[in-house]
């Protein structure tokens, strides 16, 4: 599976970006040093200032690849599920089992990710931890019913939707399938926040993965 992710193109919907970072040297620097400074800071702190300051660029440089902050923010979140996308496809692609196939499901996409080198430019893990604190921003504002018509989420909806086939796979008269995918998959990020930042309101920790509940969960919910 590592070898074939290693030689995908992640595609990223082409309305976000001014010009596609993918595609010069600076552009990358972009992407990957905007990773590390939304982690270092905060979503609210960073401004394409502080970023160029950091890669030592004009500001105004930034502006040729992204609008804004909020499209740099998508763009980071598209590619973070474009990227999750791909590893769910290739981990479940030979489990014929369907209950197997939905916990392998489970696992990769409620996991704590690990850094994959491949992608020299982005660390996946420092996303992930961005993608668990500010992912929410790219959906809960006035702009959501206007971007969501572009198809800035399309891949989000894309990965959800391939839990709901796996889920009516399971229980094909389980009428929930669609809120229990979303559940599972925005609802990790959840419990991944609440397992590092408020600890005393869920029952994960060091012991107990979100992976653990969400696979019980399912168990409980589909094999009544």
């Amino acid at each position: 599976m590592d070898h074939l992710l290693a030689n995908i193109k992640i595609q990223v919907n082409s309305k976000i970006y001014v010009k596609d970072p993918e595609t010069s040297v600076l552009g990358k620097k972009i992407i990957q040093h905007s990773i590390l400074l939304i982690d270092e800071i905060g979503f609210e702190e960073f401004t394409f200032k502080k970023l160029g300051d950091l890669i030592g660029s004009n500001e105004s440089s930034i502006y040729r690849y992204f609008e804004n902050k909020h499209k740099l923010l998508v763009y980071l979140s598209s590619w973070y599920w474009s990227w999750m996308e791909y590893r769910l496809v290739f981990a479940t692609n030979n489990i014929f089992d369907s209950f197997e196939k939905l916990k392998k499901a489970i696992t990769i996409v409620t996991e704590t990710i690990d850094d994959d080198f491949k992608t020299e430019h982005i660390n996946e893990s420092v996303l992930n931890k961005i993608i668990i604190t500010e992912f929410t921003k790219t959906l809960y504002n006035k702009e959501v019913d206007n971007e969501n018509k572009e198809g800035f989420f399309l891949i989000y909806k894309r990965v959800i939707n391939r839990m709901v086939m796996m889920i009516q796979e399971v229980n094909p008269n389980y009428i929930f399938a669609k809120s229990l995918a979303s559940n599972i998959i925005e609802g990790a990020l959840h419990q991944h926040f609440l397992k590092n930042h408020l600890k005393s309101i869920t029952d994960c920790n060091e012991l107990v993965s979100p992976t653990d509940f969400y696979i019980n969960l399912v168990e409980t919910m589909l094999k009544k």
